[in-house]
């Protein structure tokens, strides 16, 4: 009886690459489901990625598909330009919460105001990664982080800033939403949001950003299953999953 096969590596990994992500993160995962959506949509030979610095611009060493990385936050902008003089090639920005709510934050919002046709995932684990650790907007009340040795204190450094939620105020954005990927379930609708968002952009309806909320166990200072449970008890309160827009129900 002939073996079938159920499951394989998407042609938009590299076939000699091996991911070189921290054991538990979850960047890797979350670009699996990007070339997924991406093999499914047929869009390969048309996509380029503009990734931010840091942890998300190792995806270039893995992925198939045109990669720039732009400047320390202004990916957002490079993908706008990117968009607007060559219309029908497919855009998507990769970005980490540093990069996108920090150093970033003018150009993300800017973007969306103006409803540009570009789709954005936002990996969101309340850190900077690759840079050090840091504190990131996100980054939790009492979370510990190098420029904040003592856990986040609102008085000094503010609270965690909710992308989704103010993108939500903007009257451009077409589709907002906010996922993960530590559940099989979650996983799944991770992947759903992200078609959602790259198909938006092929339909010319306009600027979606998909946020995931994922683990950072090295700077966290944990393992992979620790990490694990410190997202869904913590992480996922400060940032409940669900949709906070979608403009497309309302056409």
């Amino acid at each position: 009886m002939a073996e079938k096969l159920v499951y394989t590596r998407t042609k938009t990994i590299q076939e000699d690459k091996v991911s070189g992500f921290c054991p538990g993160c979850m960047h890797g995962t979350v670009m699996k489901l990007i070339g997924e959506v991406i093999d499914e949509l047929g869009i390969i030979e048309k996509t380029a990625c503009v990734l931010g610095i840091g942890c998300c611009g190792l995806q270039m060493d893995y992925m198939a598909y045109d990669n720039i990385t732009s400047p320390h936050g202004r990916a957002c902008a490079v993908a706008t330009g990117i968009k607007r003089t060559n219309p029908d090639t497919f855009v998507f920005t990769y970005q980490g919460d540093g990069d996108l709510a920090s150093i970033g934050l003018a150009e993300t919002m800017s973007a969306a105001n103006r409803g540009e046709n570009i789709s954005v995932i936002f990996i969101n684990n309340g850190i900077y990664g690759m840079t050090g650790g840091q504190m990131a907007p996100t980054t939790l009340l009492g979370m510990k982080a190098t420029t904040a040795p003592k856990g986040r204190d609102p008085k000094e450094h503010g609270y965690p800033m909710h992308m989704c939620e103010i993108l939500d105020k903007l009257t451009a954005p077409v589709y907002l939403e906010r996922t993960s990927c530590n559940t099989p379930q979650n996983l799944m609708h991770t992947k759903s949001a992200i078609k959602k968002a790259f198909v938006n952009q092929l339909e010319g309806r306009g600027f979606s950003m998909v946020e995931i909320v994922t683990t950072c166990p090295t700077n966290w200072g944990m393992d992979a299953l620790g990490a694990l449970d410190y997202l869904e008890k913590n992480m996922l309160a400060e940032f409940p999953l669900g949709l906070i827009r979608d403009r497309t129900k309302e056409a």
